[in-house]
């Protein structure tokens, strides 16, 4: 009798230690699950956070900001799930829902942006537009914003980053013209114009700037055939005063 008791006791201590490490493992699991969704709450947060600071000078407008905002709120309600009662996540939240009711952002028009002259400024811009647009496309994806909204927003940065791109390569090309580089200008000049005849759509931009480039590519090819019939000329005359002193009298001594 005193033997099972003891076979009982052991057996009983198995079980609780099987299950107290069943559950601490359960457990650590569930913890490490929450740091990753944590983790992966406070990345949107900040990726978002730094269009909406907005560094690069994107033109933003008013729905943009919504979404962008919103996308915040989100993220911070998702947070607030994984740790109820959180005073610090509960008044960020409320610090964000107070920003979209208010409706007070920075706006900007992408159509009447000014494409900076600094090459740098100019990558930060463009990144700056790629990770907006692929915030656009999650919000979408997610169900968060319209089709409607999504297309109006995407297409406006789409048409900035086009113009950016145009302006580059139109500034690089007349830069290498200015310094008598016609074949480095011509390259530029025709990047520019491939790339404006691969858009699906014309507008008054794609036309001026397609009529400005074939007309500054015109001249390129004026200019080199005058030089290459400079140049004909110039070996023509070598080669006349080569046969002149090769059939010339030949002088007595």
């Amino acid at each position: 009798m005193l033997v099972a008791i003891v076979v009982g006791l052991i057996l009983g201590l198995v079980v609780i230690v099987l299950v107290t490490n069943s559950m601490q493992q359960q457990k650590k699991k569930q913890e490490e699950e929450r740091r990753k969704e944590m983790a992966k709450y406070r990345a949107i947060i900040d990726e978002t956070e730094e269009i909406i600071v907005n560094s690069a000078g994107l033109p933003i407008s008013l729905e943009g900001y919504s979404i962008l905002y919103n996308r915040v709120l989100m993220a911070l309600k998702g947070m607030l799930e994984q740790t109820p009662g959180h005073k610090d996540v509960i008044n960020r939240i409320q610090q964000v829902q107070t920003k979209i009711e208010s409706g007070d952002f920075p706006t900007a028009d992408a159509a009447t942006t000014e494409i900076p002259d600094n090459d740098k400024q100019l990558i930060s811009m463009i990144q700056g537009i790629k990770k907006y647009r692929i915030m656009l496309r999650s919000e979408h994806g997610k169900g968060r914003i319209s089709s409607e909204l999504f297309v109006k927003e995407d297409k406006k940065v789409e048409k900035l980053q086009l113009r950016i791109n145009i302006e580059a390569q139109l500034r690089r090309g007349k830069m290498a013209l200015a310094k008598n580089m016609s074949g480095s200008a011509r390259q530029y000049l025709e990047k520019a114009y491939a790339t404006l005849n691969a858009q699906k759509y014309e507008d008054e931009y794609i036309a001026t700037r397609k009529a400005e480039i074939e007309e500054l590519l015109e001249q390129i090819t004026k200019d080199l055939k005058s030089a290459n019939l400079d140049s004909v000329k110039q070996k023509e005359a070598e080669n006349k005063h080569d046969l002149d002193e090769l059939f010339a009298p030949k002088k007595k001594w």
